[in-house]
C-alpha cells in the first residue's frame, strides 16, 4: 500500500468517525401505529437508566396504553410547554427546557408531529434537529407512512393522503434505525382488543387503514427503508476501511413539468437511497414558452427535490437528449430516470424519440423509464376499450396494410416482374394474419388478390385474365395467401392460448400462496376478494352469515359495490342449494351479480358475488377461472372452520381442566374448614358440661375462624365468577387512598393479630375515583398473602406514593420470595408455588381476583423483587383530576 492510499484511507476513516460522532439520533421505525415503537423506546431507555446513563423523557404519548405508561415509572419527565391557540389550551414539547436540562439521552416521541401554531418550529423534527445541534442525543419514534418520499406510494396503498411528513434527508442524521415489527394479524388483534385506539376509533380504523393488505404493504416499505439505511452505512464503513466498493454514480431524474414530475422526484430519491448515491433533478429548457401551470409544477418538483436532499439543475439547449448526455458525462451520472413521455409517431419511426436517442447514444448509462400512475390508468382504460373497438380497428388495419402494399407494388413495378409483385401482397397478408383473426386475414387476401389482378395482372385495369398461366399464378397466389394466413392465425391463436393458460395457472398459484398465509376466515375472505377482483377485472363481494344468521357482506373489493334486492335473493338461494345463481344463470338472472357458493349443503360458508362492468357474458376461460378460484377459497374457508372447531375443542378441554382444578380445590380447601367446624361443634354439643370455660371458648373461636376462612374462599369464588362473566359493576366514588389502606390493615389485624404492619403514606391527601370496597378487597388479598409468608416478628410494609399521574401502593414482605420466572404466573387462577407469596393451602384465586379488580379500574398489579429478600407486590392506579369544590 502506498503512502498516498494509506493517507486517503486514514482520511476516510477519520471522516466516518467524525460523522458517527455527530450522529446522535436513534429512530424506532414501525409500519403502523400500535406496533410498539414507544414501548421499545421506553424499554431501551429503562435499560440505559439501570446502567447509570442520564436518560430524560422530553415527551412521550402513551395514548392510554397502560403497559406503555407503566414504563414511564422511575424516569424523569420534563414538564410540557402550555400554548394558547384560538381560545383553547394546548401542551407541546418544551425545547428550551430540554436544552437547559441537557441530559445524555432525551426521549421525544412522534417525530412527524405538527406543532401548535405559535410554537418555535412548525414540525417536531425541526425541534429535534435543534436538540441534535445542541449536542443532545435523541431517541424518537416514526411510522413509515410519514416519510416524504413515500407519500405517493402510501396514498396508492391506503387511499389516504398523509399530511404530516418528515424529509428523508433528516433520516441521514440517524445513527441507528430500529425496526419495530409486528405481524398484521397480531396488530389487528391488538386493535380489536382496544390496545391501539378506543373502540369507536378502532372500528373505523379496521374498515380503512388497518386492513391486512395495507399493513403488509406498509410493513414491506418499513423493511426496505431500514435495509436501505443499513446498506448505506455498510458502504461508508467499507470505503473507510479500504474495502472494494463500486464508485458511487450519481442518479439523475429528468422532469418535463407535466403532472407526474413530483412522482418522478420521489422515485429518484428512493432509488438513490437504496444505492447510497447522490442524486439530481434536472429540467431542460429548450426556449419554448411554458404555461403558468407547467412552470408551477416544475418549481414545486424542484422544491420537493431540495427538501428530500437532492440537487437541482436547469439545463438550456435545443436538443434535450444532447443536454442530458453532456450533463451526465460532466457530473458522473450512472443512471437516468425518465417518465414515459408522449412521443410523436414519425419521430419514433425514424428513431428520433428521446428514449431511442438515449438508448442509442448512452450505452454507458443505465436508463430507467417509469410508468407514472396517470399512464397506468390510461393503459387500463385502453385495455377496457379494446374489446369494444377491436373488430372495427382490425379491418381498418387490414385496409391500411393493403393500401401500403399497393403503393409499394406501384413503385416496384418499374423494376420487378409481375410475378415478383405477388410477394409484396403475400407479405402484407402475412403481416395482417399474425396480428388479427382468420376472417380478417381472408378479407386482406381477397383485397390483395383483387388489387393484384386489377392493377398488375395483364390485361391491366380489369379483372379479366389473359392467359392460362396467369390464371394459375393468380390462383396459386390466392391459395398461398390463404394458407399463410391460416398458419399465422393458428400460431397467434396458440400463443394467445398459452398466455391465457399462464394467466390461469398464475392466478390460481398466487391465490393459493396468499390463502396459505391467512389464518382465519376474515383474512381468507379479504385475500379471496382481492385475488378475484384482480384476476377477473370485476367487482367482488363475499357474503357470510352474521351472529343473527343474516347474510351480510363480509369482504368486498370496492366501497362503491352495493347489492340489490335481487342480488341478495340470489345469494340466499345459492347458499341454500350450493349452486350458482343470478346473472349468467337460469336462476334469478335479473340480479346484476353472478353468485357462486363457497361451501356445500352440509357446510354453508357463504357466497361470492361477482359483478362485471360490461353487459356481455364473461368468456369460458374467465368463467372457468372464477369457478376454480371460488372453489379454492371455499376449501380454505373449510380448513379455517375445521381449525376453529379444533381450537374450540382445545378450549373446551382447557375449560374442563380448569373445572376439574376448581372442583379439586373446592373439595380440598373447603372441606378442611368444614371438617374442623363440624368436629368443634360436635365436641361442644356432646361435652358442653364437662368442658372448662376456656376450652369451650377455644372451640368457639376455632369455629368462628374456620367459618371466616370458609367465607373468604366462597367470596373469592363469587368474585372470580363475576370477573370472568363481566358482571362486576363498579360503583365509583371519590375516596381518600389513606382510608382504603387503613381499612384493609384493620381487617388484617383481626385475622393476624400478631402481625406488625408499617405504613408510609403521602403527606397530602390523595383522592381516588374508584369502587372503595373492591380496591380494599384487592389490597386485603395482597396483605393476607404477604402475612402468611412473613417470618414471625418481621413486619409487612405498605408504601403509598404518587408517580406522575398514577398512585403506587407497594406491599413488601420479608418472606422467601418468588422465583423470577414465576412472578408473572402467580396472578393466574389455581397457580401456586412451593415457596413464595402464595399459601399452599389456598385456592390460588386471591391474587387472580386482585388483578381483575385492579384491572377493572384501569390499573395494574405486578410482582417485583423485595429489598434484598422477600417480594414486593405493586398496585398501580390512575389518578384522575380531583373534583373542584
Amino acid at each position: 500500500m502506498t503512502d498516498t492510499s494509506r493517507d486517503a484511507r486514514a482520511d476516510a476513516l477519520l471522516d466516518v468517525v467524525q460523522e458517527e460522532s455527530n450522529r446522535r439520533l436513534k429512530i424506532f421505525l414501525g409500519a403502523a401505529p400500535g406496533v410498539g415503537k414507544t414501548y421499545a423506546m421506553l424499554s431501551a431507555a429503562r435499560e440505559l437508566k439501570r446502567q447509570g446513563v442520564d436518560v430524560v423523557v422530553g415527551l412521550v404519548e402513551t395514548h392510554g396504553r397502560t403497559e406503555t405508561a407503566a414504563l414511564l415509572e422511575g424516569l424523569e419527565v420534563l414538564p410540557r410547554l402550555t400554548l394558547h391557540y384560538q381560545g383553547r389550551e394546548f401542551t407541546e414539547f418544551d425545547v428550551d427546557a430540554a436544552i437547559a436540562r441537557k441530559p445524555d439521552i432525551l426521549l421525544v416521541d412522534e417525530l412527524a408531529h405538527r406543532n401548535v401554531p405559535g410554537s418555535r418550529h412548525e414540525r417536531r423534527w425541526q425541534d429535534i434537529a435543534e436538540l441534535l445541534d445542541a449536542g443532545i442525543e435523541v431517541y424518537t419514534a416514526l411510522n413509515v407512512q410519514h416519510l416524504e418520499s413515500l407519500n405517493d406510494q402510501v396514498r396508492r396503498i391506503t387511499s389516504i393522503t398523509v399530511r404530516e411528513t418528515v424529509p428523508d434527508a433528516f433520516l441521514d442524521r440517524a445513527r441507528d434505525i430500529v425496526l419495530v415489527d409486528l405481524p398484521p394479524r397480531e396488530l389487528i388483534d391488538r386493535l380489536r382488543q382496544g390496545k391501539v385506539y378506543v373502540p369507536e376509533t378502532a372500528a373505523a380504523a379496521l374498515d380503512a387503514f388497518f386492513s391486512p393488505t395495507n399493513l403488509a404493504a406498509l410493513r414491506e416499505l418499513a423493511v426496505d427503508t431500514v435495509a436501505g439505511h443499513v446498506d448505506s452505512d455498510l458502504r461508508e464503513h467499507m470505503l473507510a476501511r479500504g474495502g472494494k466498493m463500486p464508485v458511487r454514480r450519481r442518479v439523475m431524474a429528468a422532469i418535463d413539468g407535466h403532472a407526474q414530475s413530483e412522482y418522478l422526484v420521489r422515485v429518484a430519491r428512493r432509488i438513490a437511497e437504496r444505492r447510497g448515491a447522490p442524486w439530481t433533478v434536472v429540467f431542460v429548457d429548450t426556449g419554448a414558452t411554458l404555461d403558468e401551470a407547467r412552470r408551477e409544477r416544475i418549481d414545486t418538483a424542484m422544491r420537493l427535490a431540495r427538501r428530500l436532499g437532492g440537487d437541482v439543475s436547469v439545463l438550456r439547449g435545443h436538443a434535450i437528449a444532447d443536454e442530458l448526455l453532456v450533463h451526465a458525462d460532466r457530473e458522473g451520472v450512472g443512471q437516468i430516470i425518465l417518465g414515459r413521455t408522449r412521443e410523436r409517431l414519425f419521430a419514433r419511426m425514424l428513431g428520433r424519440s428521446l428514449t431511442q436517442q438515449l438508448l442509442r447514444r448512452g450505452a454507458h448509462l443505465e436508463l430507467t423509464i417509469i410508468a407514472t400512475p396517470v399512464e397506468r390508468v390510461r393503459a387500463r382504460k385502453r385495455l377496457r376499450l379494446m374489446p369494444m373497438y377491436g373488430r372495427r380497428d382490425e379491418y381498418i388495419f387490414a385496409t391500411v396494410v393493403t393500401v401500403i402494399a399497393l403503393g409499394l407494388a406501384f413503385i416496384a413495378d418499374r423494376y420487378l416482374s409481375v410475378a415478383n409483385l405477388a410477394l409484396i401482397f403475400l407479405t402484407g397478408v402475412m403481416a395482417v394474419a399474425v396480428r388479427t383473426r382468420m376472417i380478417v386475414a381472408v378479407y386482406t387476401a381477397t383485397l390483395c388478390f383483387l388489387g393484384y389482378n386489377f392493377f398488375f395482372a395483364p390485361p391491366r385495369y380489369t379483372l379479366a385474365i389473359a392467359s392460362s398461366d396467369d390464371v394459375l399464378a393468380v390462383t396459386l397466389f390466392f391459395a398461398a395467401a390463404l394458407i399463410c394466413s391460416r398458419l399465422a392465425t393458428r400460431l397467434a391463436s396458440q400463443v394467445e392460448s398459452l398466455r391465457a393458460a399462464h394467466d390461469y395457472s398464475h392466478a390460481l398459484l398466487t391465490l393459493g400462496q396468499r390463502l396459505s398465509t391467512s389464518t382465519d376466515a376474515d383474512g381468507i375472505r379479504e385475500v379471496g376478494v382481492a385475488a378475484l377482483a384482480h384476476a377477473l377485472r370485476c367487482e367482488v363481494a363475499i357474503l357470510a352469515r352474521d351472529v343473527e344468521h343474516r347474510l351480510q357482506i363480509a369482504a368486498n373489493s370496492s366501497r362503491t359495490l352495493t347489492l340489490t334486492t335481487q342480488d341478495l335473493a340470489a345469494a340466499e338461494w345459492s347458499e341454500q342449494h350450493a349452486e350458482p345463481a343470478g346473472r349468467f344463470t337460469d336462476t334469478l338472472n335479473a340480479a346484476r351479480c353472478w353468485v357462486l357458493p363457497l361451501g356445500t349443503e352440509d357446510h354453508r360458508l357463504g357466497v361470492a358475488a361477482l359483478r362485471f362492468e360490461n353487459h356481455g357474458s364473461p368468456d369460458i376461460e374467465r368463467r372457468s377461472l372464477a369457478l376454480a378460484m371460488v372453489q379454492d377459497i371455499g376449501q380454505a374457508l373449510e380448513r379455517a372452520r375445521l381449525a376453529s372447531e379444533l381450537e374450540g375443542a382445545r378450549v373446551q378441554g382447557e375449560t374442563e381442566r380448569l373445572r376439574n382444578a376448581l372442583l379439586s380445590s373446592v373439595s380440598h380447601d373447603l372441606r378442611s374448614p368444614l371438617a374442623s367446624m363440624i368436629g368443634s361443634a360436635g365436641t361442644l354439643s356432646n361435652y358442653w358440661e364437662q368442658l372448662p370455660t376456656g376450652e369451650r371458648q377455644e372451640l368457639l373461636d376455632a369455629i368462628l375462624g374456620e367459618g371466616q376462612r370458609l367465607d373468604r374462599y366462597i367470596q373469592n369464588l363469587l368474585d372470580m365468577t363475576r370477573l370472568g362473566h363481566g358482571t362486576l359493576k363498579l360503583n365509583r366514588d371519590w375516596t381518600d387512598s389513606a382510608e382504603i389502606v387503613a381499612s384493609a390493615i384493620t381487617r388484617m389485624r383481626k385475622l393476624f393479630p400478631e402481625l406488625r404492619v408499617d405504613t408510609m403514606l403521602p403527606n397530602e391527601t390523595v383522592l381516588l375515583f374508584v369502587h372503595p370496597a373492591l380496591i380494599e378487597q384487592a389490597l386485603f388479598n395482597i396483605l393476607e398473602n404477604a402475612a402468611r409468608f412473613s417470618p414471625p416478628g418481621e413486619p409487612v410494609q405498605v408504601v403509598v406514593r404518587v408517580a406522575g399521574d398514577r398512585l403506587l401502593i407497594d406491599v413488601v414482605d420479608r418472606g422467601p420470595g418468588i422465583p423470577e420466572e414465576e412472578r408473572a404466573r402467580i396472578f393466574d387462577m389455581f397457580y401456586s408455588v412451593a415457596r413464595g407469596d402464595r399459601a399452599p393451602q389456598g385456592t390460588g384465586l386471591g391474587l387472580a381476583i386482585c388483578r381483575g379488580m385492579i384491572g377493572a379500574h384501569g390499573g395494574s398489579v405486578e410482582a417485583l423483587p423485595g429489598n434484598g429478600v422477600g417480594t414486593t407486590i405493586r398496585i398501580s392506579l390512575p389518578l384522575p383530576t380531583p373534583p373542584t369544590s
